[in-house]
């Protein structure tokens, strides 16, 4: 299940639109659940786990826990397992890179 806060998963969109192009969605995993997530390739994103516990990245990860949170680096998308029997719940938020040059802020340097 997801809640889409801003952008698109799963076939659904957010009613808030957003001038940057962004992503803030609420995850809940139920036990054996198996997730993938498209992220754009050039976006800075980030998991921040709420409950439960998970694997991300690959099925074979560390066990990810409530209250820590994964900076993500670029590739094809998000991966998440809930391997245990309790519903995983984590929120992924995502958007263009930001760059800050004096007083301006711009998505490129």
């Amino acid at each position: 299940m997801v809640r889409v806060i801003a952008g698109e998963s799963l076939g659904t969109k957010s009613p808030v639109y957003t001038r940057t192009p962004t992503m803030f969605l609420d995850f809940t995993l139920n036990a054996g659940s198996h997730l993938h997530q498209p992220i754009p390739i050039l976006w800075n994103a980030f998991v921040y786990v709420l409950a439960g516990e998970g694997n991300f990245g690959n099925s074979k990860s560390s066990l990810v826990t409530p209250h820590h949170l994964l900076l993500l680096g670029s590739g094809d998308g998000l991966e998440a397992w809930n391997k245990s029997s309790k519903p995983l719940r984590f929120v992924l938020v995502g958007g263009e890179p930001v760059v800050q040059f004096g007083p301006f802020v711009m998505n490129s340097q």
